[in-house]
């Protein structure tokens, strides 16, 4: 199959196919006289497992460990487990950041009148100094 019908298949964009093939993330496929990318079914099925792990939020260097894991027959699942459980404690801090960024914005909007006077806290505290909403952030 060609890069578009591998692309429906798996749910990848060609766009980021070319870009997993030239990084290196898969491994360059054959090509038609012409020059085309040929598929198989193979290609497709490591395509799907990338979507489905950038999904779960796997960076690229993780994805690219998880493959040879995956890859390797004689891996130990513990290997894998631990893999996961590092990402977890990554989404748990980026949670905890985003939790905080969130709890800083609400305070802001609330503090804005959102009516007709050109004063904003919003615009003051975006504007502001690095630090300056350190005050809101600890309480988040």
């Amino acid at each position: 199959m060609n890069i578009g019908e591998a692309a429906t298949a798996s749910g990848v964009s060609a766009k980021m196919i070319r870009h997993y093939e030239e990084t290196g993330l898969i491994p360059k496929v054959g090509r038609t006289d012409a020059g085309y990318r040929v598929y198989g079914e193979r290609d497709v099925h490591l395509l799907r497992f990338i979507r489905q792990a950038r999904q779960l939020g796997f960076s690229m260097a993780q994805v690219s460990d998880l493959i040879g894991l995956w890859l390797d027959q004689s891996r130990s699942s513990r290997k894998v487990k631990q893999l996961a459980q590092t990402h977890i404690g990554e989404l748990e801090q980026r949670i905890r950041e985003l939790q905080t960024m969130k709890g800083t914005l609400e305070r802001l909007v609330q503090d804005c009148h959102g009516d007709n006077r050109p004063d904003c806290p919003i615009l003051d505290a975006l504007g502001a100094q690095p630090g300056c909403c350190a005050h809101a952030e600890s309480q988040a």
